[in-house]
């Protein structure tokens, strides 16, 4: 998503945390990048789809396996400090924790395993490609990227080039996540498109 520089003084994850839960910012999105803050606009509905879709997809896998959970609109994670930065990917797979109790009231600065950003109309790439660099150097290990356009996914891997797989491909978890198997096609699913 396009974003906005918003006019503040740097602030912290915990004052960020603070700042987000303002009632002025209810219906907002934003996200704190070297301690400033950025406003994004809100998510359209294909984006929304294509979220619910493929976090639908990783809640399946994680079920199975009993291990890990998911997260979806944009719920932050701290990607670094001082300044500090807090992303919050359209949907994320994380392992540090098993239990309600154990999920981190506000921002936790363990990295999700899988990270998925889904390209919007207003997005600019490079902006898009800087975020996933932050990802990845915060200990990500894998970033999809979806293109509801062009209906594929760009997998980002620490160290590797980036692999496009297309809407008859399948999206695996590597060493990192085995026995992740997600078709693409899935990510894009309606009714009408699969017969039923």
């Amino acid at each position: 998503m396009a974003t906005a520089s918003v006019d503040l003084k740097p602030m912290t994850a915990d004052e960020f945390a603070e700042f987000v839960r303002l009632p002025e910012n209810e219906n907002r999105w934003f996200e704190l990048v070297g301690g400033g803050v950025l406003e994004l606009p809100p998510p359209m509905k294909i984006h929304g789809v294509v979220c619910v879709n493929t976090g639908t997809q990783l809640h399946l896998f994680v079920r199975r396996r009993k291990k890990g959970y998911v997260t979806s609109n944009d719920s932050g994670v701290i990607l670094s400090r001082d300044p500090d930065t807090v992303r919050g990917p359209d949907v994320a797979l994380y392992e540090d924790a098993q239990r309600w109790s154990e999920l981190h009231p506000k921002y936790g600065e363990v990295p999700p395993r899988l990270a998925v950003e889904v390209f919007s109309p207003n997005d600019k790439l490079g902006k898009l490609l800087r975020k996933i660099a932050e990802y990845l150097r915060a200990g990500v290990e894998i970033v999809w990227l979806i293109d509801p356009d062009s209906r594929n996914v760009t997998v980002f891997r620490p160290g590797l080039q980036p692999v496009v797989v297309e809407e008859d491909g399948e999206l695996i978890g590597y060493d990192v996540l085995p026995d992740l198997n997600v078709k693409v096609a899935e990510l894009f699913w309606m009714p009408e498109a699969n017969g039923s």
